[in-house]
């Protein structure tokens, strides 16, 4: 016992000496555990709401501010047009919408049932059902306010809802889930490809011809990149027509704004895997950081499936760093609602941005190490 207490106090004392091997023990739990705490949620707060009341009566406003105190819904902007309504949902400023038709305070006021129209954006099922469910809540809510008797015990609730699905009319949830799984793959695959391809020039020897050759720090970034762009976007877009055959994905959109929004985020995720490799000593070491950076980012803070908006602050801020995000915007409005260049130019020129700034640094990396 006392041989195996000896070799304790000896690892200890080297544990305590490695101060990276310290940091993984000490800082990589409370790290997992804020972020997964912090980022997943299941929650659907902080919906972007517009509303376009045509009545402006005492009883729409009440009903307006109903939805806007109920903690659910943030004011997104007023809508003069049915123009503006569409604007609002394809770039995301909206994600429901509340229309209530002119006449609607008289209609209530002689004992009528008055109809008013909610418009959520379905491209997420599960969140366009919650949206649906707290409306119904809200409205009935206010009915009850507004209830009166008809036919001596007879009560009718003075507003309806009469709800408008956009995007995705059934609710499937294959139609969300689909696109985040072709930007999941593909970062993966694609970063995992990249990490290991300079590694393994280290490891075979290969390096040091490398160091030697005649080609320049670009020449050799753009070389080693080129060939797997090329096979990544094959495989990207044979995924997204795969995804149409057997899970009716729809293609509403250009399949040159796709192949566009679809080459720079990938150009991004090599860039990355790029960078890892010149980081990494080992392949082992390269696939582990090349997994980490690839899935743990895109599965939790891209809103592939936990909405951004439901995060705390902070996390919103590092969710601007992650590649995914803004192909997914891209991805999904491309796809599910048609829009066009017009529409996903700022998120292309983060996807832009991105891959350019990886793609410098892993550079300067590169341009040391071969020097």
């Amino acid at each position: 016992m006392r041989k195996a207490l000896a070799v304790g106090r000896k690892e200890f004392r080297q544990i305590v000496r490695d101060r990276r091997t310290l940091m993984i023990l000490l800082f990589i739990p409370v790290f997992f555990l804020l972020l997964f705490g912090y980022a997943l949620t299941f929650d659907i707060k902080h919906v972007a709401f517009a509303v376009q009341d045509r009545d402006d009566s005492v009883e729409s406003r009440a009903l307006v501010s109903a939805f806007l105190t109920s903690g659910y819904f943030d004011y997104a902007g007023r809508i003069h047009a049915p123009a503006d309504l569409e604007r609002m949902m394809d770039t995301n400023r909206a994600r429901a919408a509340l229309v209530i038709p002119e006449g609607t305070g008289s209609a209530l006021r002689r004992g009528e049932v008055a109809p008013v129209q909610i418009i959520i954006n379905g491209e997420n099922a599960n969140t366009a059902a919650t949206v649906l469910g707290y409306s119904n809540i809200i409205v009935r809510s206010v009915s009850a306010n507004l209830m009166v008797e008809i036919r001596g015990r007879s009560i009718v609730p003075p507003v309806t809802v009469e709800p408008r699905i956009w995007f995705n009319p059934e609710l499937r949830s294959a139609l969300f889930l689909v696109p985040g799984l072709i930007a999941f793959i593909g970062m993966i695959v694609s970063a995992i490809s990249t990490a290991l391809s300079v590694v393994r020039e280290k490891e075979r020897g290969t390096w040091e011809q490398v160091r030697m050759a005649p080609v320049g720090t670009v020449s050799y970034i753009v070389g080693k990149t080129l060939p797997y762009l090329v096979l990544a976007i094959i495989t990207s877009m044979a995924i997204v027509v795969s995804a149409m055959v057997l899970f009716d994905l729809p293609m509403r959109g250009s399949w040159a704004s796709l192949l566009l929004a679809n080459s720079l985020f990938l150009l991004g995720a090599l860039a990355t895997g790029l960078l890892v490799s010149t980081i990494a000593d080992s392949q082992l070491v390269a696939f582990q950081i090349a997994l980490i950076l690839a899935f743990l980012p895109t599965f939790l803070l891209s809103g592939f499936v936990f909405p951004i908006q439901n995060m705390p602050a902070p996390i919103q801020v590092v969710t601007h760093i992650v590649p995914a995000r803004y192909f997914l915007i891209a991805l999904r409005g491309i796809v599910l609602k048609g829009v066009g260049l017009d529409v996903v130019w700022p998120q292309l020129a983060a996807l832009t941005a991105y891959a350019f700034v990886v793609l410098s640094l892993a550079s300067v990396r590169l341009s040391r190490e071969r020097g």
